[in-house]
């Protein structure tokens, strides 16, 4: 009964240090999503040169993609004409971070980690970027034609700037519709129910490990490996790399980790390899980019997280890092950073907006997916918001198909269009990484 006492409320702890930030991390996602959306992205990937190398992980360190979100939108990227270099840029710095995690690395393991992970992020994407680049000579993957290339150009011009032809010869059966809801609700959306929805589910997993490894370890048992150097990297490296966790959910299993002995440099490649890399993520990305690809990627996450790791042990005092975390919890779990009502008030509005964001998603999937008169299909693999987007982008991006929605929680793709071939559809769907079921 004791240990349950300690359990529930080291876990509620936690939950309450990091929901201000967390919330307020979300907030600056919904802003980002809105005011800079995807479509402005692409046209700075395309090119098999440093800038584009560049750009990518730029681009990536402030978008709120776990592993899994970001291999669709890293593919798509490719498929519309980005290098390889850029892609691997991409994916290796996204999921590393985000406007989110960094808020919460600094709620729970102070200024030195929160600005630690987006420069590893940023290192490692433009290193993997430049690697691929000049290990893989494959030019860029050429940008596919357009499904109105087959007009004449004043009317390419007028549907593409529009988006409202009627006409079937545009290549579209319908106008595609437009959100028209004010930017800030969008915002909210986005950032309380899809990216949320997203995230919650590793969240809860790191909430709940944290509070477990916190009450069960004792405080000085990873104190006993100290001076293990690179091996004691290597074990957690290994743990790590195979598993998955979001940026966002590594934070209080790491926070844990350091308050229990574990060295900053070995806490670091935790927070980097745990969401950088899983199994699913490279089986798509091998099976999309190809094997070399692919050992590019997980050669620069493994071999930055080591290099990374080892000069934060070497260059760094490990009793300063950890005096930036325990002037956040303090003694007996004090915190003077922020007052304790507005904690609390943080906490429960989070906690509230777990499954209020669940069941708001799966009651208007559903009636959207009533609504529509189609033709569904199966699609197996989608896990997050991000999933369902990549789908519906690069479905609606075939002649024929005016207007796709996708629900990952029933793994339903309704199509409308007309002439277009569920042939093409499958080897979109299949090309992106997901599974078509006929």
């Amino acid at each position: 009964m004791e240990y349950i006492e300690k359990y529930i409320a080291e876990l509620w702890y936690l939950v309450r240090e990091m929901a201000p930030w967390l919330l307020l991390g979300l907030i600056f996602a919904g802003l980002l999503k809105v005011y800079f959306p995807q479509k402005h992205i692409d046209r700075f990937l395309g090119k098999q040169n440093f800038k584009s190398a560049l750009n990518a992980a730029l681009l990536g360190i402030p978008m709120p993609l776990c592993s899994c979100g970001v291999i669709p939108t890293g593919i798509s990227f490719y498929k519309d004409g980005a290098s390889k270099g850029a892609t691997n840029s991409f994916l290796i710095s996204t999921p590393q971070t985000g406007v989110d995690s960094i808020f919460a690395t600094y709620s729970m393991l102070g200024w030195p980690f929160a600005l630690l992970r987006p420069i590893v992020a940023f290192v490692t994407g433009v290193v993997g970027g430049i690697l691929t680049n000049w290990l893989i000579k494959d030019g860029p993957k050429p940008k596919p034609a357009s499904p109105f290339s087959n007009l004449k150009p004043d009317v390419q011009k007028k549907v593409q700037g529009t988006e409202t032809c009627e006409d079937e010869s545009c290549g579209r059966h319908a106008p595609k519709k437009n959100d028209t809801r004010h930017s800030l609700v969008r915002a909210a959306d986005y950032a309380f129910v899809e990216l949320l929805q997203d995230i919650a589910k590793w969240l809860i997993i790191g909430f709940l490990l944290a509070a477990l490894i916190s009450v069960l370890i004792p405080n000085d048992f990873f104190a006993r490996f100290q001076g293990w150097g690179i091996l004691e990297i290597l074990i957690i490296l290994a743990a790590s790399v195979p598993i998955y966790i979001c940026a966002t959910g590594s934070i209080p299993v790491a926070a844990v980790l350091l308050m229990k002995g574990v060295s900053p440099g070995a806490a670091l490649v935790f927070l980097m390899a745990g969401p950088a890399t899983n199994i699913a993520t490279m089986t798509v990305l091998g099976k999309t980019m190809g094997k070399k690809s692919l050992a590019v990627y997980l050669a620069t996450i493994i071999g930055g997280a080591i290099i990374f790791g080892l000069l934060t042990n070497w260059l760094i005092p490990a009793d300063f890092i950890l005096s930036k975390i325990q002037h956040i919890h303090g003694d007996g779990h004090g915190h003077e950073m922020l007052p304790k009502w507005f904690q609390m008030l943080s906490a429960i509005l989070l906690i509230a907006a777990v499954p209020g964001g669940y069941f708001f998603e799966k009651f208007r999937k559903r009636n959207g997916m009533k609504k529509m008169e189609g033709i569904s299909v199966t699609v197996e693999g989608m896990t997050c918001s991000h999933c369902e987007a990549s789908v519906k982008r690069n479905l609606e991006g075939i002649k024929g198909v005016s207007e796709v929605m996708a629900d990952k929680n029933t793994n339903s793709v309704k199509i409308i269009g007309s002439g277009y071939k569920m042939e093409k559809v499958r080897k979109t769907i299949e090309e992106i990484g997901y599974k078509f079921v006929e």
